[in-house]
C-alpha cells in the first residue's frame, strides 16, 4: 500500500507538468488552475514523503525566488505570466540543488524549441498548415510566439529524479 502511494506522488507531478505543456503547445496559455494545482499538490506530497521542515522550507525558498525571477523576466516582456507560474510551482517541487538542472535543461530545452520552431515555420508550407489542426496554424505561425511551457515541462521532467522527493523514495 506504501510503495502504491509513493508511486502516486511520484505521478503527480509529471501528470500535472505534462498537461501545462500541452496545453501551453496548443493554446499559448498556461492556466492558472494548473500552476496551483502543482504547488498546492507540494505540501501532502513532501509530508507523506517524510521531508523534513528544513528541506520543505528550502523547497519554498526556492519556490518563492523561482516566482520573483519569473515576474522580474515577465515584466520585461521576455516570458508569458503563466511561463513564470508554472516554473516557480515546478521550482517548489524541485528545490535545491535540482533547480540548477531545471534551469540547464530548460534553457537547453528552450533553446531547441525555438530553433526548432524557426525551422519548421520557414519551410511548412502554409497550405499544409491551413489543413491542419488550428493550433498547428498557431505553432508555425511566421511571428508566432514559443510555448516556453514544453520547454519548462523537459526541464522539469530532467531535473525530477534528482529531487528531494524522488530522492526520499530511493532512500527509503
Amino acid at each position: 500500500m506504501i510503495a502504491v502511494l509513493h508511486l502516486l506522488i511520484v505521478a503527480v507531478f509529471p501528470l500535472l507538468v505534462l498537461m501545462a505543456a500541452l496545453t501551453d503547445a496548443t493554446t499559448f496559455l498556461i492556466p492558472n488552475r494548473m500552476s496551483a494545482a502543482l504547488a498546492i499538490a507540494f505540501a501532502p506530497a513532501a509530508l507523506l514523503m517524510g521531508l523534513s521542515p528544513a528541506v520543505i522550507g528550502l523547497c519554498l525558498i526556492v519556490g518563492v525566488v523561482a516566482l520573483l525571477c519569473g515576474i522580474a523576466m515577465f515584466a520585461a516582456g521576455w516570458i508569458g505570466g503563466g511561463d513564470a507560474k508554472l516554473f516557480a510551482a515546478v521550482a517548489l517541487w524541485l528545490g535545491w540543488p535540482a533547480v540548477g538542472s531545471l534551469l540547464a535543461w530548460t534553457a537547453i530545452a528552450g533553446g531547441a524549441l525555438a530553433v526548432g520552431l524557426l525551422a519548421a515555420r520557414k519551410t511548412t508550407p502554409a497550405f499544409l498548415t491551413a489543413k491542419g489542426p488550428a493550433w498547428v496554424g498557431r505553432l508555425l505561425e511566421p511571428k508566432g510566439d514559443v510555448p516556453y511551457g514544453v520547454a519548462i515541462a523537459f526541464g522539469a521532467l530532467a531535473a525530477f529524479p534528482a529531487s528531494a522527493i524522488c530522492q526520499a523514495i530511493i532512500l527509503r
